[in-house]
């Protein structure tokens, strides 16, 4: 279907791959991995024909429809939400008013060359109308939008009036709608709820029957949707088949092995350079002498690609808090609306978060989960009940408007070192590199760094205080995989209190011990961890 054979590029004095070749065959599911700058965003802007390779030749079958989704959504106004979805389908839409004047035109008399012209082009349409779901358009659209948690109330709402997490499901629902051949991902779990992406994996397996290509943070979405992985790292491509559990476990083989011919050739080759260097000089060994050195030159060299290295942190023992770290009773929150009423998002809570307990909140969007977390740290007033923190209790919380907080004219390590004074150099670097600033990265801007950056300074400098009791809105939002797992494996040596709201499966899974459900103003507490959660709450759903 699409073929990249022997491609080269570079971005300035950066090489980004180098006589790489890779395929996207029909009906596979492809997840697209490497460290940040690799080039995976490079690879869907070469195969869309926004930028073009340096060498190499990229090859596409006629016709094939190719649906691209990024993180950059454009401008959207003047439509409806519905509209603004349908819009990308325009010329499938344009192909069904064709279908119709054909159809008008056959009712006409003609002589039999010009019906038989007319029914083959009218055939060749409604072959192609069919094949791009013309017929069921607006009910896909529906659906999609739906299923992205945008109902039936909001097709018609303008699509300015939405927020940007919520004008990024739009765009992803165009591409989703217009259903192309090839449907490149960039990110496409970003500022969706654990439903939201639950309904696009189903999607994605049960619907649509194209080839996927795809960039994402979340380890359980890879795991549950791809079935080959492309790492593009080190000026090469490299394809892996199967999910991306699967891939890292390869890789490490496929390392070990490298790694073992690349000493059995260091032997040999410094067996054979001593022996050059023995006899070089003796006439009765120049021939031999020059055999060795001809086989040396000839010998293509093993390199080893630079490891990622994990600097091992050992975060400051919080102070004891008391056994109970949080106190809720009768616990409600009322937001005023822009119409003069009143939104009830919960009320009569009431519950007792105890020591070194991990919890999850959780509930579907719009819940009050953050609302929740805003209450039990200070942040907003409770409209009813009481919300009181125990003895010796210090609170850290992190939501993303932490970020709007940090200096933008220090550095990282200036950020870092803010927040530990009394720490030395060697301290300072080493968190940082804990937080994957390593080398020159310690030293960037916080103006100059990604969201992603931005929220692993605040996270670490979170970690290296004193802090006993972590409130946490979506941590991970933003976070590579890579990232997510350095936060996860601190917050499983974090000695104190955790509450958080993630949509990452994989990180509640591994983390939590205990969870609270929002759901209609009311929370339900499950006294177990994750599983137990999912375990109990389908049987309530199903009873």
């Amino acid at each position: 279907m699409i073929h990249l054979t022997d491609i080269s590029k570079q971005h300035g004095s950066q090489i980004l791959f180098q006589n790489a070749s890779f395929q996207i065959l029909p009906g596979t599911k492809t997840g697209l991995v490497g460290p940040n700058g690799a080039g995976k965003s490079t690879i869907f802007r070469l195969i869309t024909g926004e930028e073009e390779a340096d060498k190499g030749e990229i090859s596409c079958a006629k016709k094939t429809v190719i649906g691209y989704f990024s993180q950059d959504v454009g401008e959207m106004a003047g439509r409806s939400a519905l509209e603004e979805t349908m819009s990308t389908a325009a010329e499938v839409m344009e192909l069904g008013e064709q279908i119709k004047e054909m159809e008008e035109a056959m009712a006409l008399p003609m002589d039999d060359e010009a019906m038989a012209a007319l029914l083959e082009r009218y055939g060749n349409a409604v072959e192609e109308f069919e094949h791009r779901g013309g017929y069921d358009l607006e009910t896909r659209a529906q659906s999609v939008l739906t299923g992205l948690g945008i109902g039936p109330d909001d097709y018609h709402r303008p699509v300015e009036s939405f927020s940007g997490g919520w004008k990024m499901r739009i765009a992803l629902s165009k591409i989703l709608t217009l259903n192309p051949d090839v449907l490149l991902l960039d990110e496409p779990t970003n500022h969706l709820d654990v439903e939201s992406i639950v309904w696009l994996e189903e999607w994605i397996a049960k619907e649509f029957k194209g080839a996927l290509l795809m960039t994402c943070h979340d380890r359980d979405f890879m795991n549950r949707v791809v079935t080959r992985i492309i790492e593009v790292g080190n000026m090469t491509i490299t394809t892996y088949n199967g999910n991306y559990d699967f891939y890292l476990r390869e890789r490490e083989i496929r390392r070990e092995q490298l790694l073992a011919s690349y000493r059995r050739q260091q032997e040999m080759l410094a067996k054979e350079e001593d022996f050059i260097a023995r006899f070089a000089a003796r006439a009765s060994h120049a021939a031999q002498v020059q055999s060795r050195v001809k086989k040396l030159e000839k010998i293509e060299r093993i390199e080893l690609p630079p490891e990622q290295r994990v600097t091992k942190f050992d975060f400051t023992e919080p102070p004891r808090s008391g056994d109970d770290v949080i106190s809720m009773e009768n616990l409600g929150k009322v937001w005023p609306m822009d119409d003069g009423r009143e939104k009830s998002i919960f009320s009569g809570l009431t519950g007792v978060i105890r020591r070194q307990e991990k919890i999850a909140v959780v509930g579907v969007n719009g819940a009050g989960k953050s609302t929740l977390l805003k209450v039990l740290a200070g942040k907003t007033s409770p409209t009813t009940g009481s919300v009181s923190l125990g003895a010796n209790v210090n609170l850290g919380y992190f939501s993303q408007h932490a970020m709007d907080v940090l200096n933008p004219a220090w550095t990282v390590f200036e950020t870092i070192q803010a927040a530990i004074p009394q720490a030395n150099i060697g301290v300072v670097r080493n968190l940082g590199a804990a937080f994957l600033f390593s080398g020159d990265d310690i030293d960037k801007r916080i103006a100059n760094l990604s969201g992603g950056e931005k929220s692993r300074v605040v996270l670490a400098t979170m970690l290296a205080r004193p802090i006993n009791l972590l409130i946490l809105d979506e941590p991970t939002n933003h976070l590579d995989i890579q990232s997510r797992e350095t936060l996860l494996e601190a917050l499983k040596k974090f000695t104190g209190t955790v509450v958080l709201v993630s949509h990452d499966r994989h990180f509640l899974r591994s983390l939590v011990d205990r969870v609270y459900e929002v759901d209609h103003g009311e929370m339900r507490i499950y006294e177990g961890d994750y599983e137990y959660y999912l375990h109990k709450s389908e049987k309530l759903a199903s009873a």
